[in-house]
């Protein structure tokens, strides 16, 4: 993926979590935010390694490993579900040069979902 794409997507998805659930900015202020940017560019590294390596399971494995850093911090499985929800829903509309890296990318996120489900 290129990286003003990935760019694009990184801020897309971080406003609309922000703008769906304010509430996030009285919970963990401006550090979260940016944490929120992090942890969407290591979503899009790690989906694009395991499309690269042609393994779901990697991504499966950072998945679990997400899960348990950010519900330790006090961010909830249901907010790391909406993030790939949400990377699914903006891929979908994205234009990449690579149309099988896009379906991977969608159909990954989908796995990782139905783990955290």
């Amino acid at each position: 993926m290129k990286a003003s794409t990935k760019n694009r997507l990184v801020s897309l998805i971080v406003e609309d979590i922000y703008r769906a659930y304010p509430d996030l900015v009285e919970r963990f202020g401006e550090n979260g935010r940016e944490r929120t940017y992090e942890d969407n560019y290591h979503h899009l590294d790690h989906l694009e390694t395991a499309f690269q390596m042609d393994n779901v399971t990697f991504f499966l494995d950072y998945t679990m490993w997400l899960n348990n850093v950010l519900t330790s911090r006090g961010v909830g499985t249901e907010l790391i579900i909406d993030n790939y929800q949400r990377l699914i829903q903006i891929l979908d509309d994205c234009e990449m040069e690579e149309e099988a890296e896009k379906q991977a990318y969608i159909e990954y996120l989908k796995q990782g979902i139905t783990v955290l489900s």
